[in-house]
């Protein structure tokens, strides 16, 4: 969704993103449907591609958990979610059900 949002913010097709990025149409509509999630860094190229930059933000910890102590802390935490959030599997989505055909006697 986001690489959809970034390509139509400027007004480019699909082929044309693909072009920018080094990649084909087919894996940019890929991406856009679901069929395929890409990388952070794929992402972080396409969105590049389109003109904009990717900009990760996170969010301030539970009580549970404490602040990170310096900056290095903090991108130890970030790599793990990202690396954790690349390992989930994609989901595959249902294929379309289709009427049973009904024949009469």
């Amino acid at each position: 969704m986001l690489i959809q949002a970034v390509r139509r913010r400027r007004g480019l097709t699909q082929a044309e993103l693909a072009r920018r990025a080094g990649t084909s149409q087919p894996v940019i509509s890929a991406y856009e449907h679901g069929r395929r999630d890409p990388t952070s860094e794929t992402l972080r190229k396409l969105v590049e591609a389109g003109g904009e930059r990717l900009r990760i933000d996170a969010v301030a910890p539970g009580p549970d958990q404490p602040l990170p102590g310096d900056v290095g802390e903090h991108a130890r935490r970030l790599l793990e979610v990202l690396t954790l959030a690349d390992a989930i599997p994609a989901r595959r989505r249902a294929p379309v059900m289709t009427a049973p055909r009904l024949i009469s006697r």
